[in-house]
């Protein structure tokens, strides 16, 4: 159905395009019914001749010309109607034409007796039509709109006075023109309604038939009735089968050349090697080794598709043979035709969907398989799907036996539904056989513990199956078979499409997906030959396979409802309808439109990226500004760009100024409550592009945060401090807060450096020093020349500061590094600074007296307690005639006694002294 409807499509184009160049030719001919200027001499000259031939058709009360032959000045003649352009004439004919053909299709979907074929011969060539309209409707608008325009430049005729007679003869060509255009869109328009209002008419009949036949009621399969019927009816059938078998007997006996035979033969003996020879093509192409325990993910799939494409591929070349075959010799009555493409496709049918199970399923190669199911379940939705296909090609293999012989209504009915009741029988075994098998016990104390299933079939899934075997089982047994055949036929068409889904997604995952993620040689080669970058390159494969998943969802969606009364023309005019515009209410929304639209705001934002690009690195470089004034330029430069690109998008989607104002006063009062803060930094970015206070490279002080101002924007200002931190400051707080810009009128800087020197040199001879090395150094201004200050005479040292202006303030901690290195060499190789070591420093500490009492105390009190202790221990040592420890601890004694005296400050070494004599 497809193809036809592509076809009728084209040829409805070619037929269309002399059409097209018609109202080409029409927008351009400088004779059109708009008219532009005067008219030709010609006609005017041929005037008089038509006045004079129009006399004796005067009417009697008309006044008599003058003797002179001038007409009277009461009986001015009426100003000729313009004839259509020759252009619109035709355009006219092909719209009569049109009209004609539509009132036919109206008429022949309208009668009682309408039937599928005749609702399909309607709706071929509408959407050809419904483009032809639609090409002359945009075709007259811009011609009408230029009429109108000419006819508004001449002015309403005046309510008083007269005018001449050539602005009333224009103004009456040009409001016919007006007329001619202006009516022959209108029927163009309506032509276009009654077309899109046959479509709905024939898409409402469609979906009505569709449902009528798909809930009308028969016998039940429960009925005594029914088989009583079928069994009065088979005697007949089988007559019917019979008289069909020797028809067929008949046509061999007379069409049954040696030629015909022959080619009979080789097509079912190609059909039988191409059948069987597949279980052994499959598996060697496959290149599934059963050695290899671990392939990559891309391996299986790519196992996956050869085996499902070698298993398929050849039964269909055979059927596909064998049918060609039987169709070419004639050797087979038309009436079984039917049959034979049925269990020929039928076969089909069974070899694809067990090269679809072992592709996917992988029962004997569970390394190989792609699915994620166990073994266990492997195997059997592999003989499910099997059992199931089976009897599907057995049932509509019957079905179309039974249209063959024109078998009874009761036997058709029979068959349907015991087909129906078989595969649901199947399917409630196939659930069955899901079911858990490894079964836990349940701990007595502890938590519940689901089972596990040997399936791995989620609840949902066959929840969802037992109601399908409800349904399809239930059906047949109330009377609704037809809705019960329907059903075995989606549930088999829907699953056949989400397991190739299924497949196709995962595919573009990791085909499309890992050869742009990992280290594969196509993203290397973008790699080198693009400069992109690992990420930019992920990213690309993100969206690629997010494109890819939503158009085959969508494809599938429109497969999976195919059935379901939804045909191909209605799928494609919908799509061209929401893809080259739909109007709700008065607002018509074009997705090409708005693709194009943002496409050009693309374009313009990329134009504008690189004329920015191009100012800052090769333009205003060349040029004598400062960095500050370039980064305004360019930013200004952007911000213009983008509003360019902004009104061109908007300008191509229609949106002009008068409609944006409406969105202007709804932003206006966002902007009143929530918006303040943005449209504040926004204004105060413009000003510091437009006054710039502050420049980017300027060194500035905000709050705690000092650093370089690297960019700013319309909202905000970037500073990097001098740790590298990035600190982001709204635009609003550099207007209103206090900033402080070290380099605003110029960039020198100021260096501090505090000294200490010794209370006992020269201070003078210490600042000439001081002001040496500064001079001494390159980047230190000659002019304000370096100073001391001399802040503070303390007690053990003098205070200087050294005051020195550097060129550039981002050399000030380098010069103040560099001038503390030599100001403190110079003094101290001048012995102005002390030297380093412990007794480089002198301390002095006040108020510390009474401490210095009290620790003198304590130290005398401690050796007259010790001077006692030792007294009767050197007697006792004394009588036992020990006399050399005795002088032993006398001498420690007086060494400890002296330790204590070095210690002891103030009166405690006085008292130390007298102790020891």
């Amino acid at each position: 159905m497809l193809r036809d409807v592509l076809l009728t499509r084209f040829r409805h184009v070619v037929r269309g395009a002399a059409l097209v160049a018609a109202l080409t030719a029409t927008s351009v001919l400088p004779n059109a019914a708009a008219g532009q200027g005067s008219p030709p001499a010609a006609p005017a000259a041929q005037a008089p001749t038509a006045k004079s031939d129009a006399k004796p058709d005067a009417k009697p009360g008309a006044a008599p010309p003058a003797a002179n032959g001038q007409a009277a000045p009461a009986a001015k003649p009426a100003a000729p109607k313009a004839p259509v352009s020759e252009a619109l004439q035709t355009l006219r004919d092909r719209l009569d034409t049109i009209k004609a053909d539509l009132e036919a299709r109206e008429k022949a979907i309208t009668g009682p007796n309408v039937g599928a074929g005749d609702l399909t011969r309607a709706r071929d060539g509408l959407d050809p039509l419904a483009d032809r309209l639609r090409s002359a409707i945009e075709l007259l608008g811009p011609r009408l709109d230029a009429a109108r325009e000419r006819l508004t430049q001449i002015g309403p005729k005046p309510k008083e006075g007269e005018e001449s007679e050539e602005v009333a003869r224009e103004r009456a060509e040009r409001e016919q023109a007006v007329n001619d255009i202006d009516g022959t869109q209108r029927l163009a328009k309506s032509l276009l309604v009654q077309s899109d209002q046959i479509v709905d008419q024939i898409s409402n009949r469609r979906r009505a038939a569709f449902t009528r036949g798909l809930f009308e009621r028969s016998t039940s399969l429960l009925s005594p009735d029914l088989w009583m019927r079928v069994g009065a009816d088979i005697p007949r059938d089988l007559s019917s089968l019979r008289s069909g078998f020797d028809d067929t007997v008949s046509l061999f006996r007379r069409n049954g050349s040696l030629w015909n035979l022959l080619v009979l033969g080789l097509a079912f003996g190609l059909s039988f090697a191409l059948y069987f020879g597949r279980r052994n093509i499959a598996p060697a192409l496959g290149r599934r080794d059963i050695n290899v325990t671990s392939p990559s993910k891309r391996a299986k799939l790519l196992g996956a598709w050869r085996v499902l494409l070698l298993g398929t591929l050849p039964a269909l070349a055979g059927s596909y043979a064998v049918y060609y075959a039987l169709d070419v010799t004639e050797l087979l009555p038309a009436r079984f035709l039917p049959v034979a493409s049925t269990i020929l496709g039928g076969i089909a049918f069974i070899a694809f969907v067990e090269a679809t199970g072992d592709a996917l399923l992988a029962v004997n190669k569970p390394a190989w398989r792609p699915a994620p199911v166990s073994d266990a379940a492997a195997w059997r939705i592999n003989a499910l799907a099997v059992s199931i296909a089976v009897v599907i090609t057995v049932s509509k293999s019957t079905e179309a036996l039974n249209s063959a012989i024109y078998a009874a209504l009761p036997i058709s009915i029979a068959t349907r539904g015991v087909g129906a009741v078989t595969a649901a029988l199947l399917l409630a075994i196939g659930l069955h056989r899901f079911a858990d098998t490894a079964e836990k016990e349940e701990e007595c104390f502890g938590p519940y513990v689901g089972t596990e299933t040997s399936s791995n079939i989620g609840g949902p899934l066959r929840l969802l199956g037992w109601v399908a075997v409800a349904v399809i089982a239930v059906a047949p047994l109330i009377g609704y078979v037809a809705l019960s055949a329907f059903l075995v036929d989606q549930l088999i068409w829907t699953a056949s499409i989400l397991v190739l889904l299924w497949l196709l997604i995962v595919s573009a995952d990791v085909l499309i997906g890992g050869s742009l993620c990992e280290d594969t040689r196509i993203a290397t080669t973008l790699q080198a030959n693009t400069g992109l970058r690992k990420r930019s390159l992920n990213q690309i494969a993100v969206l690629a396979t997010g494109f890819a998943r939503v158009l085959l969802i969508a494809v599938a969606a429109l497969l999976a409802l195919a059935p379901w009364g939804l045909d191909s023309t209605d799928i494609f005019s919908s799509v061209r309808t929401a893809f080259f515009g739909f109007k709700v209410g008065d607002v018509t929304i074009s997705l090409s439109a708005i693709a194009f639209g943002v496409s050009i705001l693309v374009l313009g934002v990329f134009i504008t990226r690189g004329i920015q690009r191009w100012l800052e690195n090769t333009y205003l470089p060349a040029t004598d500004l400062d960095a500050g004034l370039r980064n305004s330029i360019s930013t200004v430069a952007g911000y213009v760009g983008f509003l360019l690109a902004l009104a061109l998008a908007f300008s191509y989607l229609g949106l002009s100024l008068e409609k944006l104002t409406i969105v202007a006063g709804a932003l206006s009062v966002g902007i009143g409550f929530g918006l303040q803060s943005i449209v504040n930094n926004f204004v105060s970015g413009l000003l510091l592009l437009w006054e710039r206070p502050i420049r980017v490279g300027d060194q500035v002080l905000i709050g705690d945060s000092e650093g370089i101002v690297k960019r700013i924007s319309v909202r905000s200002t970037e500073i990097q401090t001098f740790d590298r931190s990035a600190v982001i400051v709204p635009n609003s707080n550099l207007i209103s807060g206090i900033v402080k810009n070290r380099v605003r009128g110029d960039r020198t800087g100021r260096v501090i450096i505090s000294v200490n020197v010794l209370r006992s040199k020269d201070p003078v001879q210490a600042a000439e020093m001081m002001v040496a090395c500064a001079k001494a150094h390159p980047d230190v201004l000659k002019e304000p020349p370096p100073r001391v200050v001399f802040k503070k005479i303390g007690d053990p040292f003098l205070e200087f500061e050294l005051v020195a202006m550097v060129i550039d303030v981002n050399l000030g901690q380098k010069v103040q590094s560099d001038l503390n290195f030599s100001v403190f060499k110079t003094l101290a190789d001048a012995e102005f600074i002390p030297p380093m070591g412990p007794a480089s420093s002198f301390i002095t500490v006040q108020g510390l007296e009474p401490v210095r009492d009290a620790l003198g105390q304590i130290a005398y009190a401690v050796g007259q307690s010790g001077t006692q202790v030792v007294a009767p221990a050197a007697a006792s040592r004394s009588n036992k005639g020990e006399k050399e420890p005795e002088m032993a601890e006398e001498a420690a004694s007086s060494s400890t006694t002296r330790e204590e005296l070095r210690r002891a400050p103030g009166a405690s070494q006085e008292a130390a002294r007298r102790r020891l004599g």
